[in-house]
């Protein structure tokens, strides 16, 4: 299916690695400009020249920055419009602030906590929406977790901090409709990739207990990969979903109750 995303341009947070780069490589695939952005700049700069080789430099721009920061992503929303034009798509998926399970979480962790994975989006979404308002079209699109959509044991701030993120899509659909902006969110499950959280696991002396906790949990039995959240990720910033807005679309397997 042609997502009519070609020549589109479209701004991905955390586009280093794991789900981010899967979001970057569907959007690609399907013909459109891609600005990439993450915090570390060698790492940002080996995704960028491989995508670069197998899509085309013309096709990316790329900057390394904290993406908490206002004035940051600020200066990366105006030179991704500047190098590939106005911004069509804008993914946010900064998160993952680590965080001691239990009750024993200090202030300073909470607040980190928050501005990582809740502050982060809407800072982002707040830039996005800027720009595409005027022009009556685009898409935001808030990558959370099925942590977000139920109480599944994981750390106070990641959680909590997510089902947030879930009731902020919803609040900001209702102000951009007007405008034709709209705005959803991926409840991702397990999603395995180097490097990640279920990749240590899986590597590590726990791994059949992993296994069979997902033979358990996830009805097919399985992780995700990075590109099924792109593929859903690509469908949602297109014109093919023109009528969903203010959706939280878990992409997880069946794990979700």
């Amino acid at each position: 299916m042609d997502l009519g995303l070609k020549g589109k341009t479209i701004f991905v947070a955390g586009a280093s690695r794991g789900i981010g780069l899967g979001i970057v490589e569907a959007c690609l695939a399907e013909g459109a400009k891609v600005a990439i952005t993450a915090r570390g700049a060698e790492a940002l700069e080996e995704t960028r020249q491989d995508l670069a080789a197998r899509y085309g430099a013309e096709n990316l721009w790329a900057m390394a920055g904290d993406l908490r920061d206002t004035a940051t992503i600020e200066k990366a929303l105006a030179g991704t419009e500047e190098a590939l034009g106005p911004i069509h798509g804008a993914v946010a998926n900064v998160g993952l602030h680590p965080c001691p399970p239990g009750a024993e979480v200090d202030d300073e962790t909470w607040d980190a906590g928050f501005s990582q994975n809740l502050g982060s989006a809407w800072r982002l979404a707040r830039g996005a929406y800027r720009r595409m308002e005027p022009r009556r079209e685009g898409s935001i699109l808030f990558i959370s977790s099925i942590a977000g959509l139920g109480a599944l044991g994981t750390p106070m701030t990641y959680g909590t901090a997510k089902a947030a993120m879930n009731h902020m899509a919803k609040e900001l659909a209702k102000i951009t409709g007007p405008s034709n902006v709209r705005v959803n969110a991926i409840a991702p499950g397990n999603i395995i990739f180097p490097g990640g959280t279920w990749q240590e696991r899986m590597d590590g002396p726990r791994a059949d207990n992993w296994q069979r906790w997902i033979n358990r949990e996830v009805p097919m039995k399985r992780y995700g990969l990075p590109e099924e959240i792109g593929t859903v990720a690509a469908f949602l910033m297109s014109e093919k979903a023109s009528f969903v807005h203010g959706a939280i679309v878990p992409v997880d397997g069946g794990q979700t109750r």
